[in-house]
């Protein structure tokens, strides 16, 4: 199965081709740019099939970033999936930035259970635990860094991710936290795909909101 992963939750966008059968990653593009993630990502995913030497119909499943991230990344991501999914037609599964980021972590150190642990500023921190195979030990969770350190106890287990440093007593790095496509093309190719379509991972809404005295009544 060829498998076309896509990312847009964070910083990145970036698309990968996996050759499933023979666990080959075919093919990666990724560029940071902050935002602007729906101009450029057709154009990414035309650039990441021609290096692979592959038409878009070859691809048997799309792979997507759902979040926790970037509210309007995660919007464009999901929906381009959902729409290649339709049109081509294929399997669509959706692989979260914290599981991404654990089974990075996991695939170096292989003996150890891990917490994700993402800086979502405002001292909020998004977190979720797995087990040394990757497995949730838990859902996903919007903590306190004290509530962190608590997490990481009961488990025993490293901290990853851009919210690590702040468990250290460090200042935040400002780098944002980057997910590895390759990771995520993998990842959804093992995915159990069910007959829901995959949707974004929100832990809190939109910083967006409309002003008083502008939001139009309802009939």
């Amino acid at each position: 199965m060829i498998v076309l992963a896509i990312d847009t939750a964070g910083v990145d966008c970036s698309a990968a081709v996996y050759d499933a059968e023979a666990d080959a990653v075919l093919a990666t593009v990724s560029e940071r740019i902050g935002k602007g993630h729906a101009e450029r990502l057709m154009a990414m995913i035309d650039e990441v099939l021609g290096k692979a030497r592959l038409p878009l119909k070859a691809v048997g499943r799309v792979a997507v970033t759902i979040g926790p991230g970037s509210f309007t990344g995660i919007r464009v991501g999901v929906a381009t999936a959902r729409g290649l999914g339709l049109a081509l037609p294929a399997e669509v599964a959706g692989v979260t930035t914290l599981e991404t980021l654990a089974n990075t972590y996991l695939s170096n150190h292989p003996d150890r259970a891990v917490i994700a642990a993402m800086d979502a500023k405002r001292d909020e921190i998004y977190a979720q635990a797995f087990d040394v195979k990757g497995e949730a030990l838990g859902q996903a969770l919007s903590l306190s860094l004290e509530e962190l350190r608590q997490l990481a106890q009961r488990h025993d287990a490293a901290v990853t991710g851009s919210a690590a440093v702040l468990l250290a007593g460090e200042a935040p790095s400002g780098e944002p936290d980057r997910f590895d496509i390759g990771m995520v093309a993998r990842m959804g190719a093992r995915a159990d795909v069910g007959a829901a379509r995959p949707k974004p991972l929100y832990l809190r809404g939109p910083d967006a909101k409309p002003q008083d005295g502008f939001a139009l009544a309802r009939a």
